[in-house]
């Protein structure tokens, strides 16, 4: 039996455009967007125990281990295995290591939580599929099913319809700004655009660069300047735009001699990262 899990990747996740199409009756937004997986996040250790209990190792600033959705994520799929299958004795020592910033828009507590059920699912011989992981993950937050899917996609809905699509061989450089924005700020503003007209996933497919853009931007260029002056320093060099709701910019680049260059011209003020897109989660082949 396999006891542990050592170095496992919780890519980050950078939104190629993002529109918002509507509001529905119950508050939660109509979304169009295009999820794009990136060789970069954060790194996850598992270790199975014989009793129970759930426990990170280690600790993370401004996150409480009982709130921390890897926590949550683990508990979760104890209670489901054990109505699926009686009584549930493991549990697991988790040890983390945080790359990616909260509150960046690069989906990182959603991701932690989806390489969680993903691994444990795995170490505990739960047989869950990947769909009945993907409804576990929802109750947890809506972008955790899309890294449960495990490859890039096309997302509409509230970001519960997934479809898979190719995306452009790329790399990428991340600029975080040293802010941390809420998505419930910018999605209540008054300010942001909800009528943006449906699209295809074909004319994305057919017109990936410049594609589009993202709705939220606007809204968060206004309320943090430090985002604002991300893009306006990266849009020399190409389409810099933000990802999710913020607060990281990103700039897509065919080789990575171009992304190095840049890398290399950024202000020390800002932390600054390159990644490759790729097209897969690395423990898609675990379910």
């Amino acid at each position: 039996m396999i006891r542990s899990l050592k170095h496992c990747l919780a890519p980050a996740k950078l939104n190629l455009f993002l529109h918002v199409n509507g509001r529905r009756a119950d508050g939660y937004h109509l979304l169009q967007t295009v999820f794009q997986l990136l060789d970069y996040g954060d790194s996850l250790d598992f270790d199975t125990r014989d009793d129970g209990v759930i426990h990170r190792v280690s600790e993370v600033s401004g996150v409480p281990a009982e709130s921390d959705l890897i926590v949550r994520a683990a508990k979760l799929l104890q209670i489901a295995a054990a109505q699926k299958h009686g009584k549930h004795p493991l549990g697991a020592d988790i040890t983390i290591k945080k790359n990616l910033p909260m509150g960046g828009g690069l989906g990182g507590g959603s991701s932690d939580a989806a390489t969680t059920l993903m691994a444990l699912n795995h170490l505990w011989k739960t047989g869950f599929d990947r769909a009945e992981l993907m409804a576990i993950g929802l109750r947890l937050g809506a972008d955790v099913p899309f890294f449960i899917f495990g490859q890039n996609a096309f997302a509409e809905g509230i970001g519960e319809t997934l479809q898979p699509v190719e995306t452009a061989d790329r790399w990428y450089v991340v600029i975080e700004p040293g802010v941390q924005i809420a998505t419930s700020l910018i999605f209540s503003s008054e300010e942001l655009t909800r009528t943006t007209k449906l699209v295809k996933m074909a004319d994305f497919s057919g017109h990936q660069d410049y594609f589009g853009k993202n709705d939220l931007q606007i809204v968060a260029t206004r309320l943090f300047p430090a985002v604002a002056a991300v893009i306006h320093w990266l849009q020399q060099y190409g389409d810099a735009r933000m990802t999710g709701s913020g607060a990281c910019v990103f700039c897509a680049f065919e080789r990575e001699e171009q992304a190095s260059k840049v890398l290399q011209l950024v202000p020390k003020c800002w932390k600054v990262w390159k990644a490759k897109g790729i097209s897969s989660h690395p423990l898609k082949d675990l379910l």
